[in-house]
């Protein structure tokens, strides 16, 4: 009886074993066939994070670098560029042979140096500019190389401005006119052809057909000067000496709060001696004044003062 018993709770354990790794085996086929249109969305945390930005560079860390933006191309648009550098005193020189070579190198086609100034404002303090005719085609690259070169001398630009003038509309503007006023001109030049024309009346005409001829040669003269403008870009550098945000030699510099701090408390220690120096001598005075009154004035007081007889002894 008790084997029955044992051989029925095995054969019952064994069907239930059996049921479960059937249940664990229709699941698993159930996953192998899950439809992908019908999986949930994936979370956030599936998504691997992007990766971190590159670290800045020693010099975009020191130094500020200027947006890289540039004129959009337009035909008939004149550009005119301005760059203001700052940099150590002692490169300003070097760096302005710099960029003129630069210039020569190009040609006198491509680049033209049109005027150059280096000077002395105190013993430490330079100004200098270097202004350029370029062509239209490289300005944009030449600009940009002579950033790179003010940065590679431990410089960095400060300022820059870059402004467009519209000359393609005024050329227009100054061929029609230049059209409508030859065609004016011939016409008078019709009537001055014509036979049986009074003095008076061709005078007149010659008058304006004089006239007409000045307007049309100084329309010209207009249009040529501003397809001259629009050949080339001019180009102005200007450098001057100063303190950057970190030293040159890699040190930070002082905060400009500090500095001021320190200037103030240097101005005020000077003036605190100057007011020294300059009541020091009323002051001695003062003190000899007082000295006299302490230690002469009282004797002579005494002196004329009436003598005091002694007094009687006591008796007993």
């Amino acid at each position: 009886m008790r084997k029955a018993l044992v051989v029925l709770l095995l054969s019952a354990a064994a069907g239930c074993s059996g049921g479960g790794s059937e249940e664990r085996s229709e699941s698993r086929q159930d996953l192998k066939t899950y439809d992908v249109s019908e999986a949930p969305a994936a979370t956030d945390s599936a998504v691997p994070p992007p990766p971190p930005p590159p670290a800045p560079t020693s010099a975009e860390r020191r130094f500020s670098q200027p947006p890289g933006i540039a004129p959009t191309a337009a035909p008939g648009v004149a550009f005119n560029y301005r760059y203001d550098f700052r940099l150590p005193s002692a490169r300003v020189a070097a760096l302005q042979e710099q960029h003129a070579a630069a210039c020569e190198k190009l040609g006198i086609a491509r680049c033209r140096i049109t005027a150059m100034r280096y000077r002395l404002v105190d013993d430490d303090e330079i100004e200098a500019m270097l202004a350029f005719k370029l062509d239209p085609a490289i300005a944009r690259g030449f600009g940009k190389q002579g950033i790179d070169a003010v940065t590679a001398s431990e410089g960095m630009l400060i300022d820059a401005e870059i402004t467009g003038e519209d000359v393609g509309s005024r050329i227009a503007a100054a061929t029609r006119s230049e059209t409508d006023l030859t065609d004016e001109l011939k016409r008078i030049e019709g009537e001055l052809a014509r036979r049986g024309l009074g003095a008076s009346e061709r005078a007149q005409l010659q008058l304006q057909a004089q006239q007409l001829r000045d307007q049309i040669r100084a329309t010209r003269t207009t249009k040529t000067e501003q397809q001259e403008t629009l050949a080339t870009t001019p180009m102005v550098f200007n450098y001057e000496s100063g303190d950057l945000l970190a030293g040159f030699d890699g040190r930070p510099r002082l905060s400009q709060a500090m500095e001021d701090a320190l200037e103030n408390l240097v101005g005020g220690l000077l003036w605190i001696l100057v007011a020294l120096i300059t009541l020091l001598p009323w002051a001695l005075l003062v003190a000899a004044a007082l000295w006299i009154w302490r230690r002469i004035l009282p004797p002579l007081r005494r002196v004329g003062e009436p003598a005091v007889p002694p007094a009687p002894p006591a008796e007993d």
